[in-house]
């Protein structure tokens, strides 16, 4: 009778650390999700904005700079409408007690795919700002609008290429489920040389077109700080446009995607997984990178905001105008905006840069 008791309390217990488990891997994965859902309606609401404003004509960017800045968008509001609603499908409504099957294999091509258009992408923007600021007088020749949707699809078409493995079960690669950063994975123990080949081809190269170019651009606007501080004084010290926009892109680049990077190569050498919650940020770390470029590429341009508050008007007094004129919306005199269409109309800064930030870095003087 005794020994049915002793049985029968460790059942119990049993039972009682069991729900306790539960109830803790419930309770972490539905804070989870909820990062992941707030993280993506900020990816999708900043870009929508960036949307509205780059569609149409920006002082100071060209035709070529909104082809960039549009395949940005667009690769920045597939982590929002993508990855995100994909991810968080399979691992609410799949169990993955029994592995994985070919819906896993197409959502972790999905993922890979919009990461490595995402880097390709910025690269490519590095490289237009380069050859803007020190190849002017060729920039029109050098960026023809073929040669901008050219590297546009070399930026969209070639992770698939290289990524087309993935989608097929049964293939060299394997796929697996993540309960720790829910998200659809390659099996780095087994696939160990696709992984650091895949990193090679695609991180390493865009980290460096990046470093190269905003480094050579931050360099020479350094520079022509220097010479306007010596031959205009102090009154131009405020202009210094290269330390307010391209050491927070590269800060921001660098600090989403190196902690990913760095965990796929030791979990490829290793053969073992970092920590559940370490896993969770390193991976969905570089999407936060798709809501930091609407900062940095846009909000902190002058001539993007006042474009955005100029469409807010528009749309404000068409959709509800006697609230427009109750919110003060309406307010702004006829002079500031024909004066700010004259601006964004100029065909000047059609031959010049990407952004306008950059637009001036050499036009200072």
């Amino acid at each position: 009778m005794f020994t049915t008791l002793n049985i029968s309390k460790s059942d119990d217990y049993n039972l009682s650390i069991a729900d306790s488990q539960r109830l803790f891997e419930l309770t972490h994965r539905s804070v989870k999700v909820s990062i992941i859902i707030v993280l993506g309606v900020m990816i999708t609401l900043g870009n929508i904005a960036v949307l509205l404003v780059i569609t149409s004509s920006v002082a100071g960017w060209s035709r070529s700079s909104r082809y960039f800045l549009l395949s940005l968008t667009a690769a920045d509001s597939a982590f929002g409408l993508l990855v995100m609603p994909l991810n968080l499908w399979v691992s609410l409504l799949k169990d993955y007690s029994e592995g994985p099957d070919a819906l896993c294999h197409v959502v972790a091509f999905c993922n890979a795919t919009v990461y490595s258009t995402c880097m390709y992408t910025l690269a490519s923007i590095s490289l237009e700002r380069y050859i803007a600021v020190f190849y002017p007088l060729q920039y029109s020749s050098l960026l023809t609008r073929r040669n901008t949707l050219l590297l546009i699809a070399l930026a969209w078409c070639v992770p698939p290429c290289l990524l087309s493995p993935i989608p097929f079960p049964g293939a060299i690669i394997e796929v697996h489920f993540s309960t720790a950063s829910l998200v659809c994975n390659l099996s780095y123990s087994t696939n160990v040389g696709y992984s650091l080949s895949m990193t090679c081809l695609i991180f390493f190269p865009c980290s460096i077109i990046m470093t190269y170019a905003n480094l050579r651009v931050w360099r020479a606007a350094k520079r022509q700080r220097l010479k306007l501080r010596k031959y205009c004084g102090a009154r131009r010290r405020r202009h210094d446009v290269a330390s307010r926009v391209l050491v927070p892109v590269m800060a921001a680049y660098y600090t989403c995607w190196t902690p990913c990077m760095a965990a796929l190569i030791y979990n490829a050498l290793s053969g073992s997984s970092v920590p559940e919650w370490i896993e969770f940020v390193v991976v969905w770390l570089p999407t936060s990178n798709g809501f930091l470029n609407c900062i940095f590429y846009f909000w902190i341009n002058r001539s993007f905001r006042r474009k955005f508050h100029l469409i807010l008007q528009r749309l404000a007094l068409a959709l509800c105008p006697k609230l427009a004129k109750t919110l003060g919306l309406c307010t702004t005199s006829r002079t500031q905006i024909v004066s700010g269409i004259l601006h964004n109309n100029n065909s000047v800064h059609e031959r010049s840069s990407s952004v306008s930030s950059t637009c001036t870095l050499l036009s200072l003087t």
